[in-house]
């Protein structure tokens, strides 16, 4: 009889997953609490709203498509959606049962379930970081992401001019999903000075090398800022929001290298919204519920297999590590086939 896996999370890790333990010939329990596959990366508008083109915001959709379809049409897999684990019963041998809630979050009557998998994968992914700031609490203040899946999933602008600001290269598509969706976007600023970020570029040229496809992405980005007469300002930062009841100006000033704010060079924007993050956290609640080692105390701790240190818990994505969804993809191929039982040595996996 073939294993049974049960795979947390539907984004390009648990997606990935899912392929790996069917390759591997397992069974396959996907479950994720969004209505459609894809998580963050590959949010989608409700299929009610008839869009002509859904992919036209994403990277990478049509491989994305393939890899859903495959997935979801394939009669090993079970697919649940709108499914949240809520507790994790660690068993006496092999991997905890898992417990979920089926149905709409806000709904009644919904409907529990216990899953007793030979294998568990775990990608519930990550969500941003952000740094507090006088006035971050106002209104119309959002993280980057929340703004990005409004943007992607029911095609809405959180505001009317935007100001867009923290760290790391996810202001970029955040920026580019705002505009594609009809917004105004007055200016993106990055904290880091542009030495600091041109030094972590530069740090490991070797790794620049096989991501070619990321280099297009990136002059994409800048064209489309560029047409839009989007200014991208580094070693700027947003200090403070103001305004009555909801933001309605942002307060940015220049940064020195350890983030410290230069006096004098304070700049009061008038603004509709604000969007603001500083990369990724990790999802952990499910790792530490299952009593997953974690590395550094930040990441789930994974051997070369994607093994956790809970026999017959494998763990996938940004929990691992924050690397993007190319990484992620392959990280839950690997988890999934492993939990499967496939064969470790087999060339497929090995390519």
């Amino acid at each position: 009889m073939s294993r049974h896996v049960v795979v947390v999370g539907a984004g390009p890790a648990g997606l990935g997953a899912a392929a790996g333990a069917l390759r591997a010939g397992a069974r396959v329990t996907l479950l994720d609490a969004a209505e459609d596959p894809g998580g963050q990366y590959h949010r989608m508008p409700p299929a009610a709203f008839g869009a002509a083109r859904p992919g036209r915001l994403h990277h990478g959709w049509r491989g994305f498509e393939r890899l859903r379809d495959r997935v979801l049409g394939h009669p090993r897999c079970d697919w649940w959606p709108e499914s949240a684990v809520w507790s994790l019963d660690r068993a006496e041998q092999g991997p905890p049962h898992v417990h979920v809630l089926r149905g709409e979050a806000d709904g009644a009557g919904r409907e529990r379930r216990v899953l007793r998998p030979d294998a568990l994968v775990l990608a519930p992914g990550a969500h941003d970081r952000v740094l507090p700031f006088p006035g971050w609490e106002l209104p119309g203040v959002y993280t980057a992401g929340a703004a990005q899946a409004l943007a992607k999933g029911e095609r809405l602008v959180v505001g009317d001019p935007v100001l867009i600001a923290g760290s790391g290269p996810f202001l970029l598509p955040v920026a580019a999903s705002l505009i594609e969706a009809g917004g105004t976007v007055l200016e993106v600023l990055e904290a880091n000075p542009a030495a600091t970020v041109a030094r972590g570029w530069a740090a490991r040229p070797w790794e620049l090398a096989p991501q070619a496809g990321k280099a297009g992405e990136l002059a994409g980005y800048a064209a489309l800022l560029a047409r839009h007469r989007v200014p991208y300002r580094t070693g700027r930062a947003v200090i403070e929001a103001r305004g009555d009841g909801r933001v309605e100006e942002a307060v940015t000033a220049r940064l020195r290298r350890d983030w410290s704010v230069v006096p004098g060079t304070e700049r009061t924007v008038a603004v509709d919204a604000l969007c603001v993050t500083h990369g990724f956290s990790p999802q952990l609640e499910l790792p530490v519920a299952a009593g997953c080692r974690l590395r550094g105390g930040a990441f789930a701790d994974v051997d070369d297999d994607q093994r956790t240190s809970v026999a017959g818990v494998y763990a996938a994505g940004e929990i691992t590590g924050i690397a993007g969804a190319p990484a992620a993809r392959t990280e839950g191929l690997l988890a999934g086939w492993a939990a499967g039982g496939g064969d470790p040595g087999d060339r497929a996996a090995a390519a």
